[in-house]
């Protein structure tokens, strides 16, 4: 059974899929494994290493010939994986909703497409989360952004000259990236606080040492969604928070939003309004711009000033720490197949009752079978 390990096409792309780590792992449960030539570059991970664990490093044809299992971490184009055997999986972050007709391109090809973002956050399949494992370091990520932008200190800071006052950071959702990000600026000495529609978060918050601002004794709120995701918020309950956040925002230092719903766009947190109450030099970092964007204003791909303003929209934050990044995300996939590995069929081999299998299966048989993209 061969595994093959396919290098990033999408542009800005510096993760990959398995590192030496987890190759040796697959090989040790019984897969052969080909790497793609310079697969791991980005990544500070050169062919030699691969070859360490026990790969075969190959070019792209070849790689793909023979493969039982293709891995990957964008989702490639259709065209990329001409050659590529029927039936062979493709265990990549897929993005499904956003180009329906690549989907449709897998199963032309006749490959089994597993999607990994779409993962169930149940407890048995935390270990193969990437989105969790990914949204920490995005977490992180963004704090230092946000520190390099800001043209202060973020800690307090008593000298001789006077005393300079601890930067006020304010992190809107707490999911994974949410959480990461208020310990970020704690470490760094940040004033912090931080909201979200889901009330079980407030605790959280405050385990964290930050300040929980949140709306209450409004009814209507609809913020506990499925899978640990923020769900829709009343129209009450919108305008009470929007009242509450306004006054909250003129007085910090710096913003970061984290606020995704799943297969929608970024719910809008910050206003252009509420940009232009922000003093001069404040910074606020859309950690969501690449699906809409919370922030009124944030553009994909750059630092834009508003009002005086950083807006900063970086694309594909974990990839900005590529290093670190692909190394969760690899043992991410191991821990998938490893949990699915059947010793006699010598493979990965997934139950069609599986609440797993259901999930991320979106192509079998040259038929895209997922329930939410034929429903």
């Amino acid at each position: 059974m061969q595994v093959a390990l396919l290098a990033e096409q999408a542009a800005g792309e510096r993760r990959v899929a398995a590192t030496p780590e987890t190759v040796k792992k697959l090989i040790a449960l019984g897969a052969t494994v080909v790497v793609e030539q310079g697969a791991g570059t980005g990544a500070s991970i050169d062919d030699a290493g691969y070859t360490a664990a026990g790969a075969t490093i190959a070019d792209r044809a070849v790689a793909l010939a023979d493969a039982d299992i293709l891995l990957g971490v964008a989702p490639p184009s259709p065209d990329s994986l001409g050659g590529a055997k029927r039936g062979a999986w493709l265990v990549a972050a897929l993005h499904p909703f956003a180009d329906r007709a690549r989907i449709d391109g897998y199963a032309a090809l006749g490959l089994e497409a597993l999607a990994m973002e779409w993962m169930p956050r149940i407890t048995r399949a935390q270990s193969m989360d990437i989105l969790s494992s990914q949204a920490n370091l995005a977490g992180y990520k963004a704090v230092l952004d946000a520190a390099s932008e800001y043209g202060r200190a973020f800690p307090m800071m008593m000298t001789a000259a006077g005393t300079i006052s601890a930067a006020r950071v304010f992190v809107m959702g707490v999911g994974v990236a949410g959480l990461q990000a208020i310990a970020t600026a704690r470490r760094l000495g940040a004033q912090v606080s931080a909201t979200d529609v889901r009330s079980a978060t407030k605790e959280q918050i405050q385990s964290l040492g930050a300040k929980p601002i949140f709306v209450e004794k409004v009814a209507g709120i609809e913020g506990e969604g499925a899978g640990g995701y923020a769900g829709e918020m009343s129209a009450e309950y919108q305008a009470a928070q929007a009242e509450l956040v306004s006054a909250h925002i003129a007085k910090q230092d710096i913003v970061i939003t984290t606020a995704l719903i799943p297969g929608k766009p970024a719910p809008r947190l910050v206003s252009d309004a509420q940009v232009a109450s922000m003093r001069p030099g404040s910074v606020i970092v859309d950690l969501a711009v690449e699906q809409g964007g919370n922030v009124e204003g944030s553009v994909a791909g750059e630092v834009v000033q508003r009002h005086g303003v950083n807006i900063v929209g970086h694309r594909n934050v974990p990839s900005r720490l590529a290093a670190d990044a692909s190394a969760l995300f690899a043992r991410n996939l191991y821990n998938f197949l490893a949990a699915y590995w059947d010793k006699d069929a010598g493979r990965p081999v997934l139950p069609p009752d599986d609440e797993v299998t259901q999930a991320i299966r979106l192509t079998q048989n040259g038929q895209v079978v997922n329930p939410r993209l034929t429903a």
